[in-house]
């Protein structure tokens, strides 16, 4: 099944990010060792919750993936929204951590030692975080997963704030002014603290049932349009996010004399539809006979598919 390769891809891809972020973790603490540099330090900080949010999501999307069971007949999806929050969390404690050393080096500030080296040190480090964050976002938007999602989010404003501290520290010691060391640090946390605030509310949208995007769901109505052959009409239309699962609900008039195996095959044309569409996708039809007061969102039939 396509779901399962995807699920798999998930868990590799989580599996990976644990030793990538410990090696720019490594980096990013060498590069703070041979400069003394706060604002350096304040990135190595973070990329010790990357190493952390890897671990969480690892485990996460595992269980995430796990079947449905009597305690949780509609799976364990949400589960990712989970790690995502964790994430978010984490990211408030680092920013906390980073404000705790950088005050010390506002009051007495100098310039780093051996700054070229720093420099180029986190900059390979920022390349490495570059790629693993193109590779995550892609991979979490193509296997709806939240986790590996937020994690490439999260890594990308890591770039961002390597790039920010890289040139702060250029201008710092070019001009000599090595007051400008510890404000880096102090302008990385009020980024990733921004970014962990981004990463929680799209946790919350998942964790509070939010519908499909629009284009999805223009596909879904297009789907039931184009396939729902014998029935009077569709009405209440309604989808979720729960992970990387869509449930797509809504109700089926037909007439009432039609029987219920007829019913059936409709039913069945309609969800191979929209699982064409949405692959995996969570489908329930409440089949209903004309005369039953309609309400929610209408969908209609195609002209000439009406019996």
């Amino acid at each position: 099944m396509a779901t399962d390769s995807h699920k798999n891809k998930a868990q590799r891809l989580a599996f990976w990010g644990i030793p990538l972020a410990i090696l720019v973790l490594g980096l990013k603490l060498l590069a703070w060792w041979v400069t003394g540099s706060v604002a350096l330090l304040s990135d190595g900080l973070e990329s010790i919750v990357n190493v952390v949010a890897a671990i969480v999501a690892f485990l996460v999307i595992g269980y995430a993936a796990k079947p449905a069971d009597a305690g949780h007949p509609f799976g364990h999806y949400k589960a990712e929204y989970f790690s995502a929050v964790i994430e978010g969390v984490l990211i408030v404690v680092a920013a906390l951590l980073i404000v705790w050393e950088a005050i010390p080096a506002i009051l007495s500030p100098r310039l780093p030692e051996a700054p070229m080296l720093g420099l180029a040190i986190n900059f390979l480090a920022g390349v490495v975080n570059a790629v693993w964050a193109y590779v995550l976002i892609r991979a979490g938007r193509a296997l709806r997963s939240p986790a590996l999602t937020a994690d490439g989010h999260h890594i990308l404003s890591d770039v961002v704030t390597s790039i920010g501290v890289l040139i702060g520290l250029v201008l710092a010691i070019a001009t000599g002014y090595a007051l400008l060391d510890p404000l880096l640090a102090v302008f990385v946390a009020c980024n990733i603290l921004y970014q962990g605030w981004k990463v929680i509310a799209r946790s919350i949208d998942g964790l509070m049932d939010k519908a499909v995007a629009a284009d999805e769901e223009a596909a879904i109505k297009a789907a039931i349009a184009a396939n729902a052959t014998g029935s009077l009409g569709v009405h209440d239309l309604k989808t979720r996010e729960a992970g990387s699962a869509i449930f797509v609900d809504f109700h089926m008039v037909v007439p009432a004399v039609m029987p219920v195996g007829e019913a059936h095959d409709i039913c069945d044309r309609l969800e191979d539809a929209i699982r064409t569409v949405n692959p995996g996708a969570k489908i329930a039809i409440h089949v209903e006979p004309e005369g039953e007061k309609a309400h929610g969102i209408r969908v209609k039939v195609s002209e000439g598919m009406k019996s």
